[in-house]
């Protein structure tokens, strides 16, 4: 017994102190920074585009100063003051995965990106690094930020969509905020995309380990109504008026389903609770695209839209790599095979220590001949990443790799199970 109340006091400890860290920098709001990232495949320049205050901070309260995953970028926040690391992020963007296609190479182009961070008490310093082709993290924009600025835009206080709670797993302080926003759809639509957002939420808690993991959640549904029906199409010649400006055909992938009106989305849930988003489009074209700590965009219309919407948020909200390969794929480019990727899931075994290693049966053969799969249901087999060559996943199948998988596999499960507790404990 005194041992268990002695372990039990060092828990408290250990949640008093990141309550006591939060409270010690920071207000219940968030600063929005919002970005422009522009150039080409050589060279990458981030520019201060505005900022933000929101209502309340809805992220996370626990390992403020520490990275989960490293991602494709961070964001470094230091008090200016004692000039200690207060606050850090990881994301991905659509700038980055740009700059790894063939038309990148003959333009440049600029993109908006916006990231939330909790409102600081004092003067801080921001530090935005992008991670280059060998996977070096390279400071991009260093810049001050003083939270008294007059210019930094209140947003969120009037103009609020309707929304409600589609699942309530704690307070908005200590879960995962989840928002799932509506695209393509009317005023007169609301009632459909009310019934969607709420299979999106059953959808993804029929997968371990989100199953298990319901009281970290809260997912509320955003009305952001949208001018006409669909979503635009342009190898179609289809372009519709819509909250969000999403389309298909993105890098000229016709299953490539994104928006680059990032400011547009953030400023119509800034007066809701929310640190990851899910956009549902009205459409029945099959398609989607999910970045890591940016959104996830998926069709509800396509027969696959419960796996899908799964999939993509396997992307945005736990920085999970596809496990699929196709020949000359769009993005086959979009990882070097002399470094090991970020992402928890794939590997091209330059630092495979640091992946599933832990996971795998005595003797499992690295890399794993899919031939013997059937002895082995966890190994290294190689196919991944776009790439049929070069790069690992961890299983035959997995949600990550096609959508008849039933399930996530041990890998995805365990990384998400990580990165939740990352961000509640």
């Amino acid at each position: 017994m005194k041992h268990f109340i002695l372990i039990l006091s060092f828990f408290m400890f250990l949640t008093g102190v990141s309550a006591q860290e939060f409270d010690k920098y920071f207000i219940n709001k968030t600063l929005r920074l919002d970005y422009t990232f522009s150039g080409d495949h050589q060279q990458q320049t981030v520019y201060l585009d505005q900022l933000n205050q929101l209502p309340q901070w809805a992220g996370r309260r626990h390992n403020l100063s520490q990275l989960h995953w490293r991602g494709n970028g961070q964001i470094k926040v230091t008090d200016v003051e004692s000039k200690e690391c207060i606050y850090m992020e990881a994301f991905s963007t659509l700038f980055q995965e740009w700059i790894t296609i063939p038309e990148a190479e003959n333009i440049k182009k600029s993109f908006e990106n916006s990231f939330l961070i909790p409102f600081p008490k004092t003067r801080v310093q921001i530090e935005v690094s992008l991670r280059d082709r060998k996977g070096n993290y390279n400071t991009a924009i260093t810049h001050i930020v003083d939270p008294q600025d007059i210019l930094i835009k209140k947003k969120g206080l009037k103009n609020i969509p309707a929304y409600s709670v589609i699942h309530q797993g704690g307070q908005v302080g200590g879960s995962i905020n989840v928002a799932i926003l509506a695209e393509g759809y009317t005023a007169a639509e609301m009632d459909k995309f009310r019934n969607h957002a709420k299979i999106t939420c059953e959808a993804i808690f029929s997968h371990s380990p989100f199953s298990n993991l319901k009281d970290k959640f809260n997912f509320y549904a955003i009305e952001t109504i949208s001018e006409d029906s669909g979503v635009s199409v342009p190898r179609g010649n289809d372009w519709k008026q819509t909250a969000f400006s999403s389309h298909f055909d993105t890098f000229y992938s016709d299953r490539y389903l994104t928006t680059s009106h990032v400011k547009d989305m953030h400023d119509a849930i800034a007066g809701i609770p929310y640190a990851h988003i899910i956009i549902l489009a009205n459409t029945d074209v099959y398609g989607g695209g999910g970045i890591f700590n940016s959104y996830t965009l998926t069709t509800i219309g396509h027969p696959d839209f419960r796996p899908v919407v799964v999939h993509e948020f396997g992307h945005s909200f736990a920085g999970l790599a596809d496990e699929y390969y196709y020949e000359s794929d769009v993005l086959d480019n979009t990882y070097t095979h002399d470094v090991e990727p970020w992402e928890p899931n794939i590997t091209t075994l330059i630092d495979f220590d640091s992946k599933w290693k832990s996971l795998l049966a005595p003797n499992t053969p690295v890399p794993t001949d899919i031939q013997q799969a059937s002895k082995y249901s966890i190994g290294v087999f190689e196919g991944a990443g776009y790439s049929s060559k070069g790069i690992y996943r961890p299983a035959v199948d997995c949600r990550m790799k096609t959508n008849f998988c039933k399930d996530f596999c041990p890998a995805c499960q365990q990384a998400i199970e990580q990165l939740v507790k990352f961000y509640t404990e």
